[in-house]
C-alpha cells in the first residue's frame, strides 16, 4: 500500500505540470491575496426583499456629503426607510450648524442628527461643562437628537501633553451627565474589529483588508489593547446609569456574542446596533439568531453605509430570510472572505429592531 502511494505521488509530480500552461503557472504564482476573488459553486435559494416588513430607522449613518442629500432621501424612499441618523454633526468649527441647516432643509422629519464633541479642546478649562452647554443648546434648538463618540477616543485623541485621551477620562463626565439630563442617547464607537488589534501575519482573518488600509491596524505598543478600551467604555456606562449608551457595531465585539450578552445583562442602560457587522453576525447564524431573539428589546438597526436601496436590501435579506451562504459585501464593503446566512427573525423581533427600539430611545428626549 505504501509503495502504491509513493508511486501515485511520483506520477502526480510528473504529469501535473502538463495540465497547465507556463503562463497559467506564472499567473498562479503571482496571484496576490488582495486579488483573489473566489466564486462559490454552491447553488442555493436566493430571496429578493425589495421592501422591509416594517418601516426602518437607520440609527447609524454618515451624511456629511451635502451634495447628495436629495439622493439619500430618494434611496430611503425606495427601500422603505422612514428615518436616517447622521452622526456627522461635529462641534468642531461649528460644522453641526451647517449640517442641521442642509439636512433639515431637505427634510426635518426624515433626517436626524447626532452631535459629535470636539476633543481637541480637552485641555481648555471646564472643557466638559462647556461642551455639554453647546450640546444642550443644539438639542434645545431642535436640531440634535443624540450624541456620537467616534473611535478616536481611546485610540488616537491626545491632550497637549501627548497623553492618550481615555474613554473614561473624568473631564468628559459632564457630557455623559448632560445626555441623561436631556434624555438623549449616546452612540459610542470605541475600538475596532478584533482582527484590527492583532498582528499583521498569516493568522489575521482580515489581512486582505488591512493590507489595503494599513492605517486601520491598531496593534503594537503605541496602542492600548482592545480589552483595555472596552473596559474603559464599560466603566463609563456603569458610572452613568441614567444615560443611554448605544454600543455601536454590536458593542464592537460581534465575534464574542456571549460576552456582549453578559454586558447587556450587567448594564441595563446599554443597547447595541448591528451596523457594519452583519458580516460577523451572518457567519454565526444560530448563535446570532438566539442572541437577537433574547435581546430583541435592546438591538437597533443601522448600516454605516450612505443610503442605497440595494445595500439596505442585503440587510433585509439577512434579517428576514433563511437564505444560505450569500455575500454581505454590497451592504457595506468587503470585511472578510466568508459568506453569511440569513436569520429569518420572527416578525415581532424584526419590528423592534427595525424601528420600535429606536423610537423608544429617540422619544425619551426631555423638552
Amino acid at each position: 500500500m505504501k509503495t502504491l502511494t509513493c508511486l501515485f505521488f511520483i506520477l502526480f509530480l510528473f504529469f501535473t505540470p502538463r495540465l497547465f500552461s507556463q503562463q497559467q503557472i506564472e499567473d498562479l504564482e503571482n496571484l496576490r491575496l488582495l486579488d483573489w476573488q473566489p466564486r462559490s459553486m454552491l447553488v442555493v435559494k436566493e430571496t429578493k426583499i425589495m421592501q422591509p416588513k416594517f418601516p426602518v430607522i437607520d440609527i447609524h449613518n454618515h451624511l456629511r456629503r451635502h451634495e447628495f442629500t436629495e439622493q439619500y432621501l430618494e434611496e430611503m424612499d425606495k427601500a422603505g426607510v422612514m428615518m436616517c441618523v447622521s452622526l456627522d454633526a461635529r462641534s468642531e468649527d461649528d460644522f453641526y450648524l451647517e449640517h442641521i441647516e442642509r439636512l433639515h432643509g431637505v427634510s426635518k422629519d426624515r433626517f436626524l442628527l447626532f452631535f459629535r464633541p470636539d476633543f481637541s479642546r480637552i485641555d481648555e478649562p471646564n472643557f466638559g461643562e462647556n461642551e455639554a452647554r453647546r450640546l444642550e443648546e443644539a438639542v434645545r434648538s431642535g436640531g440634535i437628537s443624540g450624541l456620537k463618540i467616534r473611535k478616536g477616543l481611546g485610540l488616537e485623541d491626545r491632550d497637549k501633553t501627548g497623553e492618550l485621551l481615555k474613554v473614561d477620562d473624568p473631564r468628559i463626565d459632564p457630557i455623559w451627565a448632560k445626555c441623561a439630563e436631556l434624555g438623549i442617547p449616546v452612540i459610542i464607537h470605541v475600538s475596532d474589529p478584533k482582527a484590527f488589534h492583532t498582528p499583521l501575519d498569516r493568522f489575521n482573518e482580515r489581512l486582505h483588508e488591512l493590507a489595503e488600509r494599513p492605517e486601520w491596524s491598531f496593534y503594537g505598543p503605541q496602542f492600548p489593547t482592545k480589552e483595555e478600551i472596552l473596559a474603559a467604555r464599560n466603566r463609563v456606562i456603569a458610572r452613568h446609569p441614567n444615560t443611554i449608551f448605544i454600543a455601536t457595531h454590536m458593542a464592537n465585539l460581534p465575534e464574542e456574542l456571549g460576552t456582549v450578552s453578559m454586558w447587556l445583562e450587567k448594564y441595563p442602560n446599554m443597547y447595541v446596533d448591528i451596523n457594519a457587522r452583519i458580516n460577523e453576525l451572518g457567519r454565526q447564524p444560530y448563535t446570532a439568531r438566539r442572541f437577537m431573539i433574547r435581546w430583541q428589546d435592546r438591538i437597533l438597526f443601522g448600516t454605516d453605509t450612505p443610503p442605497d436601496a440595494e445595500a439596505y436590501r442585503v440587510h433585509y435579506r439577512f434579517l428576514e430570510t433563511d437564505d444560505e451562504y450569500f455575500d454581505s459585501t454590497p451592504a457595506h464593503k468587503q470585511q472578510g472572505f466568508w459568506m453569511i446566512y440569513g436569520l429569518y427573525l420572527p416578525d415581532e423581533v424584526l419590528e423592534k429592531i427595525y424601528n420600535k427600539n429606536a423610537l423608544k430611545l429617540l422619544n425619551m428626549r426631555k423638552q
